[in-house]
């Protein structure tokens, strides 16, 4: 599709031993501000190569990653769009160009390509930035990954980068003493004896995870006075009134528009009602009431959405408008039709197919919140032009259709 416009060569891979240096000198400013503590469990003996794990709740998780695994190379798994205007560089330090929540082979052979070669293998398997500072569902098929790669398996889970700049606002809050455990689940002999099944369902174990837990245990305070603006993003539905899309964010207050009800939060990543009941002082609480919302709908069989959008695509180097298109995303999946160039086209993926998706708030300043969906060979940016809508909801309804369908993620 879109065979006119030039795309990346998602094999392509040069790498040159001469910038990692630069690399670690541009890390070091961030590590040494937020005063990283790490961790290391079961590493003793443990060298490249082998398959590194991480979780994703920032920039900063890859300076992390850069900090844990030196002085060694490291091939890094990246969306397509981080190559946009940078791809010399990461083609140069070795990258692997990777559009997300597609099935693709040309990645694992490159990965085991990485691993032949002596280097660490690195993947975010969540592929996304955490929305509220909890684990994301991970791809089942990890654990065949691990087994086929045949190295040690070390995962590398960060605490503190979400509470520090969370998905929604991305402002840096200056929190200093966040931590990091970098750890060794299986070495070769180990995995070789393991099934995926018992792979997948340990990494899993090791990639559950808390920011704000973390937060409150450890006493990180936020002074940040907008520490709530942005959240309303994840927290779309009012738990007082149960009406969807009207929540709203200002300083450090979310507030319901259909029916006044304000929250409040604290230094310490707590909510609390300024009036009556505080329904969640926990922000994943109510993340995961909404869920819970979603997966009633999907399970009745009612869940729908249908809207006029906006589509970007990125074969390549630019993005590139195709205008208008009709969204549709019911039990079936997702349907994208459109016109192009005077070609009518349609896209879909299928519920039982997409075990999750990517979304943005607020992506590039350019037309507000989107959802990413990809193909093995395209990349579609669209942006709902609907009234009400919440690209949140597309995400856990994404999750949900697949659990249904499926009975198991990835």
């Amino acid at each position: 599709m879109f065979e006119q416009y030039p795309h990346f060569d998602m094999s392509k891979k040069i790498q040159r031993m001469h910038l990692r240096p630069l690399i670690w000198v541009l890390c070091a400013p961030d590590l040494i501000k937020h005063k990283v503590e790490l961790e290391k469990i079961g590493m003793e003996g443990i060298k490249p190569p082998y398959l590194l794990l991480c979780n994703h709740n920032a920039f900063m998780d890859f300076k992390v990653a850069t900090k844990a695994t030196f002085p060694h190379r490291v091939n890094y798994v990246v969306a397509i769009d981080g190559y946009l205007k940078r791809e010399w560089l990461l083609r140069f330090i070795g990258c692997i160009c990777k559009r997300k929540f597609t099935r693709d082979i040309t990645m694992v052979k490159q990965l085991k390509q990485c691993v032949k070669r002596g280097d660490i293998a690195a993947i975010y398997p969540e592929a996304r930035y955490s929305l509220c500072g909890t684990d994301a569902v991970l791809p089942a098929s990890l654990g065949k990954l691990a087994k086929f790669l045949k190295v040690p398996v070390v995962t590398l889970i960060c605490h503190g980068h979400h509470i520090n700049s969370p998905f929604w606002n991305l402002h840096d809050r200056k929190i200093k003493g966040t931590q990091a455990t970098m750890k060794c689940l299986y070495t070769a002999e180990e995995l070789a004896a393991a099934t995926p099944t018992e792979i997948y369902e340990n990494i899993c174990k090791e990639f559950e995870y808390d920011d704000y837990q973390w937060q409150k245990e450890n006493h990180k305070r936020v002074t940040y006075a907008k520490r709530a603006e942005g959240l309303h993003k994840v927290l779309y539905q009012c738990p007082n009134c149960k009406t969807e899309y009207t929540m709203t964010s200002k300083d450090h207050s979310l507030t319901c528009t259909a029916c006044k009800k304000s929250w409040d939060l604290d230094e310490y990543g707590t909510l609390k009602a300024k009036e009556g009941e505080t329904e969640f002082s926990h922000i994943p609480d109510w993340y995961e009431w909404e869920r819970s919302n979603v997966r009633a709908e999907v399970e009745n069989g009612t869940y729908s959405f249908e809207t006029e959008t906006h589509v970007d695509i990125l074969p390549k180097d630019r993005y590139i408008s195709i205008g208008k298109a009709k969204l549709v995303h019911n039990m079936e999946g997702f349907t994208l039709t459109g016109k192009h160039d005077g070609q009518d086209y349609e896209v879909k993926w299928s519920a039982k197919e997409l075990y999750s998706c990517h979304i943005e708030y607020e992506y590039l300043g350019k037309y507000g919140d989107c959802v990413d969906l990809n193909t093995i060979n395209d990349t579609f940016y669209i942006y709902p032009e609907a009234e009400k809508f919440s690209v949140t909801k597309f995400a856990l309804a994404t999750e949900e259709l697949y659990q249904h369908y499926n009975g198991t993620v990835g």
